[in-house]
Parts: structure tokens; C-alpha cells; sequence
């Protein structure tokens, strides 16, 4: 049996793109594996709060006092959410180019120092490790523009993926999936073309990971969808 940890970060209830994405990947899993287990965090609806210098002193403490494991407690149940999936399954917008705020402070929540990352400087100048791997991801995004990828016109300005790419290493994570919606802004046939590319791409990417239920046997694990339907699609 699978668990399967979902999180939605956007701010919308309805109208939500990467929310429906995930909804297709869940009813698609759910139809294959009925008996895998599905973990919801709402950190749209929900956000996690911010970190403080008080929950920096507790995180780095090496004998916590009652009021500073406290502090923690909710941090760890997000880590113990993380711990427990064999695969994340993370929808989100992104919001000037970058995390919503709700998804950095639930990172900023998870990876943590001797629970999902070691800090040891005997290492050189690589010092920290992840703890936990043989974790997949599955980004699941939406963006108001589009041509984010090598060579295209927005090139460099999208810091939502690569962020989530880097930090979800230290959740243990060694395959990464990205199916994307582009041209939402503009609403035309260019991004009716993209939403149904990318809603196409749910289900093959379901059945490659149903086959091999591990990342490290995927084909091509480090793959992106950006689903605008072809790369470099000309205005129409």
C-alpha cells in the first residue's frame, strides 16, 4: 500500500487550476489503487505560521524546555506527514514568480535540522545531508505566463520551481515530476491548449509511477511537463 501525501498551496478555494490537477492525479491513483492511502494538507486554506527566532532557538536546542517542544509540535506533525509518504503529490500557483507564502512557511516547517537534514561540518563545504530519500514529487503548477523553459521568452524568472526542486531534496526526495498549465493571464487558445496538455499528462504519469512505485527505477525520474502542448507554440 501507498501513501501518498497531497498539499495544496493555492490561495483559491475555486477557480483553482493546480487544485484541479491534483484532483485528476488523485481520482487517477485512487482508480488504479483503491486501497493506497491519500494525506491531505490544505496549507492554502490553512497556512502554516511563520518561523520565529523563538522557533529557531527551539529547532537548534539540543535539551528543549516543555514551552519550546511545544513550539515545535506543530512542525513536527508536518514532518511526520512527509516521513510517512512514499510520494508528494504539490499543487500550487505561482505568485510573482515565485512560492505563495503559505508554501515557503511550510517548507520553512519541514526541513529541519535532525529530523529531515543533518548539519555536519566534518563534511567541508557540503555540510548538510538529507535524512529521509527514496521520496518522489510530483509538482503539480500553474502559471500566468508562459515560455519559463531554456531559450523561451521568460527564461530565469521562474523561482517556483527550481526552490521547490532544491528544498524538497532535504524532504528526502529523489524523483521529480512537473506537469504545468501555462497562459492562464490570457485565457486564449494558447492556454486551453496548455490546461488540456497537462490534464492529458496525468494519467501516463500515473501509470509510470503505479509500475514502478519507486522513483529510483523511473524512466527519465527528473522529468518536466511543461504542457503548453509543444515548445515554442506561436501565438494564435
Amino acid at each position: 500500500m501507498t501513501k501518498i501525501l497531497r498539499i495544496d498551496a493555492s490561495a483559491r478555494a475555486s477557480r483553482s487550476l493546480t487544485r484541479a490537477l491534483a484532483d485528476a492525479f488523485t481520482e487517477s491513483w485512487l482508480a488504479k489503487h483503491p486501497d493506497d492511502q491519500f494525506a491531505l494538507r490544505d496549507i492554502g486554506r490553512n497556512p502554516p505560521p511563520f518561523i520565529s527566532e523563538d522557533w529557531i532557538a527551539a529547532a537548534f536546542a539540543e535539551d528543549r524546555s516543555p514551552a519550546q517542544a511545544q513550539l515545535l509540535a506543530f512542525s513536527d506533525e508536518l514532518i511526520g506527514e512527509v516521513a510517512e509518504a512514499e510520494i508528494i503529490v504539490l499543487a500550487t500557483p505561482m505568485y510573482n514568480y515565485g512560492m505563495p507564502a503559505a508554501l515557503k512557511a511550510w517548507f520553512d516547517q519541514v526541513v529541519r535540522v535532525g529530523k529531515t537534514f543533518s548539519f555536519d561540518l566534518s563534511r567541508g563545504n557540503r555540510p548538510l545531508e538529507p535524512i529521509l530519500s527514496g521520496k518522489t514529487l510530483v509538482l503539480l503548477t500553474s502559471w500566468g505566463e508562459f515560455g519559463f523553459g531554456p531559450g523561451e521568452l521568460n527564461e530565469g524568472r521562474d523561482s517556483l520551481t527550481p526552490h521547490v526542486r532544491t528544498a524538497s531534496r532535504y524532504l528526502g526526495v529523489d524523483g521529480f515530476h512537473h506537469i504545468g498549465i501555462e497562459y492562464q493571464e490570457f485565457g486564449d487558445r494558447r492556454f486551453e491548449t496548455s490546461r488540456e496538455a497537462a490534464f492529458a499528462a496525468i494519467q501516463p504519469l500515473v501509470e509510470s509511477l503505479s509500475r514502478t512505485n519507486s522513483s529510483n527505477n523511473l524512466p527519465n525520474p527528473d522529468r518536466a511537463i511543461h504542457a503548453e502542448g509543444s515548445v515554442g507554440l506561436p501565438p494564435r
